[in-house]
């Protein structure tokens, strides 16, 4: 009897989705552009109330590093996968700490109890 007042409490619970981002430590590698490295994300969006997606590039205390990528606002459809560039001048390359993206909520999305997600990965 306690096993199932248990897995009914565990199941009634509500769960949080949100977007993944990975790999979780990426690597960057030179490109085909001199003096330029690359490193490609993959971004998965779970969330149906979520469409868009930006990309950064900070540095360890969190100050933003330059970088390119194409787009730097992402799309993604709930349950696609999107591969996402980017691009850090050599310059840049030992500054660069993390890989970030963010969810957000656009003005028409009316629900407050939406929470925009950041999901980062350290580079290696």
């Amino acid at each position: 009897m306690r096993f199932f007042i248990i897995l009914i409490l565990v199941l009634s619970c509500g769960y949080a989705s949100a977007h993944q981002w990975t790999p979780t430590y990426p690597k960057l590698k030179l490109s085909h552009v001199p003096g330029v490295y690359t490193t490609k994300m993959e971004l998965f969006n779970g969330r149906k109330e979520i469409r868009y997606y930006s990309v950064g590039v900070f540095d360890k205390e969190w100050k933003k590093v330059k970088y390119v990528s194409s787009p730097s606002l992402i799309r993604v459809s709930h349950l696609d996968r999107k591969e996402v560039e980017i691009y850090i001048h050599k310059r840049d390359k030992s500054k660069a700490y993390y890989v970030c993206s963010k969810s957000k909520i656009l003005n028409t999305v009316k629900d407050q109890s939406i929470v925009a997600s950041r999901i980062c990965s350290k580079i290696k």
